[in-house]
């Protein structure tokens, strides 16, 4: 059996687990502990510590992958969404790596999210691109390409109308405006056509907590390009985090050069 710890820090909980990365099973339960007030990096750093202590502590035989709120590039943390923006341009892979006397796999959240899903969900088997976009506070996105993840992807904040996406068309922009599932999905349709246009996938994968509600509003939409909901939603940076630590030569991420 193929083992490896999940990690997923997020703006209200931090939540891991020891997975079975060859089925995508959890091996232990699933902790969670709540996201420090602020998100600054040493309380996040001491939580995730006090959270691997609570699953069982390290396993020495099993890699870490931890996912978070941001863009990720080589180590280095180059946004915050809902965390302290002291995390802007921080070594963070390296100060969880020293925090935890383990290397570590350091992913962005909703890549790792849709990474989950390609290995072990709504999109296993599935050739091609697959685009997963997560609808909460704002818009997460993941591309994966034959099962190769392209990271850092960001779609949630492309320009449409003028304003970013994410401000009209995520779930927390349904809430503010307490729009019904019907003029929402008007919102809805107006950005996948857009990725549609962009990128022809050939499905969209839909994550996001109001993913279980997808009855009520995927219906609605008038797209060429199959869209499903999420199977693993509070489990998918964890799942996703794993499966990457134990294969992350299944990344195109972008390698440091001489030039650098």
């Amino acid at each position: 059996m193929a083992k490896a710890l999940g990690i997923d820090i997020g703006g209200t909980g931090i939540k891991g687990a020891l997975v079975d990365t060859e089925t995508g099973q959890l091996i232990t339960d699933r902790v969670k502990l709540p996201t420090p007030a602020g998100g600054a990096p040493d309380d996040i750093v001491d939580t995730v510590v006090a959270l691997i202590e609570k699953i069982g502590g390290l396993d020495e035989g099993a890699p870490v992958g931890l996912c978070f709120p941001a863009v990720v590039r080589n180590g280095r943390t180059m946004s915050a969404a809902n965390v302290s923006k002291k995390w802007i341009g921080l070594e963070a892979e390296a100060l969880f790596e020293k925090a935890l006397g383990h290397d570590i796999h350091f992913v962005n959240d909703a890549d790792a999210a849709g990474y989950a899903e390609v290995r072990f969900g709504a999109a296993k088997d599935v050739p091609g691109l697959v685009l997963l976009t997560t609808l909460g506070t704002g818009i997460g996105s993941a591309l994966i390409y034959n099962g190769l993840l392209v990271p850092n992807s960001e779609l949630g904040h492309l320009e449409i109308d003028g304003k970013d996406a994410e401000t009209r068309a995520s779930y927390a922009a349904k809430e503010r405006e307490e729009l019904d599932w019907k003029h929402w999905a008007k919102r809805l349709q107006t950005y996948y056509t857009h990725l549609e246009l962009l990128f022809s996938p050939d499905l969209f994968v839909v994550g996001g907590g109001v993913s279980k509600h997808y009855e009520q509003f995927l219906p609605l939409l008038n797209l060429q390009t199959k869209i499903v909901p999420a199977v693993h939603r509070n489990n998918a940076g964890i799942l996703g985090a794993a499966a990457l630590a134990t294969k992350p030569v299944a990344t195109l991420v972008p390698q440091p050069t001489a030039m650098q």
